[in-house]
């Protein structure tokens, strides 16, 4: 088995260690190369196994492809036609990125909710601010949360939530189970409700043809003009002229984001320059354990692979996660 490594943004390096583990996985015989993105073309040919990204003129120079490991949680850039049509198995990390995304989300929110970002742009002059200051601060107790997508970002916001001593509601379009905090898991049908009853919106969905501008004119106009919409995970789910109405006319309190709709984002868009918004530029996914958790992954699912036994991580290529 010929098994292609390629290294990126969330999998920087591979150790020689991890290397010679991922050969043991692969079996007596494997080849194990690695390579950057611009050089894998090179040894696709009979390539069998990639961890990586794999875009499409990798796949066409991989005829012997039978699975590809993403190096991300969203997968909606592999989801061109000729992959999805294919029996190529598609795995990743979803699942193990929940803890940090929801770390960065509240991280975010506190940001709005404790005027930290406010006072941290006065600077010196914040303590000729305090009054003010104080009047806009808000106490999360008691408070609802509503999360859309109740996979294992959602969970693990959840978690903090009631941490925090906040209600939680969440909506998702497959029949998930249930957590502690969730008593009940509400159909996405029910999104509307959702949002006219939270204080705080958490995006946790992935990417997917019915995501795709899912929060625009129409849905925003169902929230509570005091409430907060966070989004660590896809912000293509927000149509951003939309979004900045709803956070110019007060239809909505603030936004706390880590991804946006167009990404880099452009300095001249007005979402830079809003108040009522903190940003930060796609870095939620980062954690010191990420790179580690998602090799374990592979390398466990490389020996499944040799005994026949199902994979962890398998993605819906049809549905998108």
């Amino acid at each position: 088995m010929k098994v292609l490594v390629i290294p990126g943004l969330t999998l920087p390096e591979v150790s020689e260690t991890d290397i010679d583990r991922i050969r043991v996985a692969a079996g007596a015989g494997s080849e194990v190369i690695v390579t950057r993105q611009r050089e894998a073309t090179k040894h696709a040919g009979d390539a069998e196994v990639i961890l990586g990204f794999v875009p499409e003129s990798l796949f066409h120079a991989a005829p012997k492809l039978r699975w590809v490991h993403a190096i991300a949680s969203g997968v909606d850039a592999f989801l061109y036609p000729e992959f999805v049509n294919s029996k190529v198995i598609l795995t990743s990390e979803k699942g193990l990125v929940g803890e940090h995304l929801a770390d960065h989300g509240f991280g975010l929110l506190l940001m709005l909710t404790r005027q930290l970002a406010a006072a941290d742009r006065m600077g010196p002059d914040s303590w000729n601010h305090r009054p003010e200051l104080r009047s806009e601060e808000l106490e999360l107790t008691g408070l609802t949360m509503g999360i859309i997508g109740f996979g294992g970002t959602g969970r693990a916001m959840a978690r903090r939530a009631a941490a925090f001593g906040m209600s939680v509601r969440a909506v998702d379009r497959d029949p998930v189970p249930l957590s502690p905090e969730v008593a009940t898991v509400e159909p996405v049908d029910d999104l509307k409700k959702l949002l006219a009853g939270s204080d705080v919106v958490a995006v946790c969905c992935p990417l997917t043809v019915d995501t795709s501008g899912m929060l625009n004119a129409d849905t925003f106009q169902h929230m509570k003009p005091t409430a907060f919409l966070v989004n660590v995970t896809r912000g293509e789910v927000m149509v951003e002229a939309d979004l900045i109405t709803a956070l110019t006319s007060g239809i909505i309190r603030g936004a706390a984001l880590d991804v946006v709709p167009r990404e880099p984002l452009p300095a001249d868009s007005e979402l830079w320059s809003l108040p009522n918004v903190v940003m930060t530029p796609h870095t939620a996914g980062a954690s010191q354990f990420r790179a580690h958790r998602n090799l374990e992954r592979f390398i466990a699912n490389l020996e499944r692979l040799g005994r026949q036994a199902p994979l962890e991580g398998i993605i819906d290529k049809s549905q998108g996660y």
